[in-house]
């Protein structure tokens, strides 16, 4: 019997075969919105990665972006699931997404998979530790903010409406002089954090218990990074956004041009 962090490692990476073999594929789309939309290779690995789930853990819930909560209402794990996360990406053939497995247990994500397609990659994290597979082999994540990009999310949809955008960073001085900024539509993001292959992450939204945060969050927490709200608060507690950096030093500098230049004062 898989161990639950060999399981979520095994349906993340079972979910990413199924994103690869369909890249670059005339894709069905199944509109949620006016600006967003899921496709067939979203619903494909959900289910691949649900039943996998299910036949190891028929006891747990599941929550899954596309098809939702199933499973016992009683149950106190939920496997939490974004198939593929970067869906634009994905539809405009560009290989930038992430599935993203997570399993949470009494208030907090106890073991977390995030595999890229294209890299063939897999983070992983059994909630004390964290690492990256390729090609069989685990490597630690080890978190540094010496290449001073950092990532923004511009996606929305945005809670603190006029309050905090993030894409108002990238008009602020001290920010571009301070790091490297770049845009990425996907949590892939986070766990390059974790991997030191970004120094930072800032995004607006709601970022608790989601399926597209959930398993990047856990990486970032194992690896050594600082995760926190917009005003450096937990995240349970105060406005909605997340703030990761590698180090205490970035991750001030960011929540200090954060507060000064881009939070606007009520």
């Amino acid at each position: 019997m898989l161990s639950d962090v060999q399981l979520a490692v095994a349906a993340a990476a079972a979910g990413a075969l199924v994103v690869r073999a369909r890249y670059g594929a005339e894709l069905a789309r199944i509109e949620k919105s006016s600006t967003d939309f899921a496709t067939e290779v979203d619903l494909e690995p959900e289910r691949v990665i649900k039943a996998r789930l299910r036949a190891e853990r028929p006891a747990d819930a599941f929550v899954g972006e596309e098809s939702g909560r199933d499973g016992p209402a009683s149950a106190g794990r939920t496997w939490l699931v974004d198939p593929l996360c970067g869906t634009l990406n994905y539809a405009a053939r560009t290989p930038l997404a992430a599935v993203n497995v997570g399993l949470m247990s009494e208030g907090r994500v106890v073991v977390a998979a995030s595999a890229d397609p294209f890299a063939g990659e897999v983070f992983w994290t059994d909630g004390d530790q964290a690492f990256v597979r390729r090609h069989g082999h685990d490597d630690p994540l080890r978190p540094t903010a010496r290449c001073r990009l950092v990532d923004l999310n511009l996606d929305p949809p945005y809670p603190n409406g006029e309050r905090f955008m993030a894409v108002r960073l990238l008009s602020v001085a001290e920010f571009t002089s301070s790091f490297r900024p770049r845009v990425l539509s996907t949590t892939l993001a986070l766990a390059w954090v974790a991997a030191g292959r970004r120094g930072g992450y800032v995004s607006d939204g709601r970022v608790q218990d989601s399926v597209h945060f959930a398993s990047g969050m856990a990486l970032c927490r194992a690896a050594g990074c600082r995760v926190t709200g917009l005003r450096g608060q937990p995240l349970e507690l105060g406005p909605s956004g997340l703030v990761v950096a590698a180090d205490d030093e970035t991750h001030a500098t960011l929540l200090a041009i954060i507060a000064e230049r881009c939070w606007r004062r009520e």
